[in-house]
């Protein structure tokens, strides 16, 4: 996308103070090179999840090396490739973006900038490879598919429900695997999915958790980013409703009805992404990232534990060897969760 250096100024001016034009973009590229470190994201922090936890690692690497981190805001796809372009002609070392919504402007923008590494977290591979570019993609159905597990053994209604963002082939996937996960354990278990079109409409996710648990869900796993906030405060209405969320920030937002996140941890995954991608003999390709990496896992919340009903925590060890049995075998091979992108 052609846009004048005023024109970028302007709107990195505009993107929530994170960047500043002012002198960095007027710096040389000697003496720029290698002194930033950026982000942008298509998603607004405050989340309690990936966008936080992606910022805080950006913050923590260029803390540790010296850098300079810039995480932008991203409201308007218009501005994707401007965003890129503006950053590593401020020369940016390492650009990382985040979800499927920037692969093609990334891919406009990367061959420009050979000097600069980019990296897009939640993305498909790219064929051909650009040199200085890696794709990062989650196997987080797997994690979906203990919690299916686990929630099969929680229930008391046989009724389970999985609240998504946008029906997008992954997030369904998702919802697939937990519901086969459920399956595995009670044959005649029922799980339901809504989407709610969004992953930053907490007031629809509330909307859309209130209907399953007054239709008798009373297990609900999201995958719905910031709108998970609306589907934790219907779960916090009534003792008993129970939801498994996305990351430990999370966890004391309801720690008598949160009892468990399928965690994908984007700032663990920027933070070792980063250190590759600075570090020699860096390759430039794609990466699947799954379980046993510290990236994705089935974890309880620990609140939940100290202070939700003894009944409710019995279940829950009672459930845990086999939702362990199933990680052990997801690891060595023998168990196979398809990955199903239909609804």
């Amino acid at each position: 996308m052609a846009c004048s250096m005023l024109s970028r100024r302007r709107l990195l001016q505009g993107s929530g103070g994170f960047l500043l034009a002012s002198g960095l973009l007027g710096a040389t590229a000697a003496r720029a090179q290698g002194a930033l470190i950026g982000l942008v994201h298509t998603q607004a922090a405050g989340d309690a999840g990936p966008v936080d936890s992606m910022i805080a690692k950006l913050e923590q690497f260029a803390f540790e090396n010296g850098l300079m981190p810039r995480a932008i805001h991203a409201l308007d796809p218009a501005t994707y490739e401007t965003f890129f372009t503006t950053l590593a002609e401020a020369g940016a070392s390492v650009v990382v973006s985040t979800f499927n919504e920037v692969a093609e402007p990334i891919r406009a923008v990367a061959p420009n900038f050979p000097g600069t590494r980019f990296i897009q977290l939640f993305g498909d591979p790219f064929e051909p490879t650009i040199p200085n570019m890696t794709t990062v993609s989650y196997d987080y159905y797997l994690g979906c598919y203990l919690s299916g597990i686990f929630a099969a053994h929680m229930s008391r209604s046989g009724k389970l429900g999985f609240i998504g963002g946008v029906a997008i082939p992954p997030i369904v996937a998702d919802f697939n695997a937990f519901r086969a996960g459920a399956l595995s354990v009670n044959p005649d278990i029922t799980a339901t999915a809504a989407f709610a079109g969004s992953f930053e409409d907490p007031a629809k996710g509330q909307e859309i958790a209130t209907q399953m648990f007054s239709d008798g869900i009373d297990f609900i796993q999201t995958d719905a980013a910031a709108t998970d906030f609306g589907i934790i405060a219907a779960a916090s209405e009534r003792e008993g409703r129970l939801v498994s969320c996305l990351d430990p920030a999370q966890f004391e937002l309801a720690p008598r009805n949160l009892i468990s996140i399928v965690g994908l941890d984007f700032g663990e995954s920027l933070y070792n992404e980063v250190v590759r991608a600075t570090a020699p003999g860096w390759e430039a390709g794609h990466v699947s990232t799954g379980l046993g990496t510290g990236v994705i896992d089935f974890i309880r919340n620990p609140l939940f534990i100290e202070q939700g009903s003894a009944e409710l925590n019995a279940m829950a060890e009672a459930a845990m060897p086999q939702v362990d049995a199933a990680r052990a075998a997801i690891l060595a091979g023998s168990l196979q969760v398809e990955f199903n992108t239909n609804l």
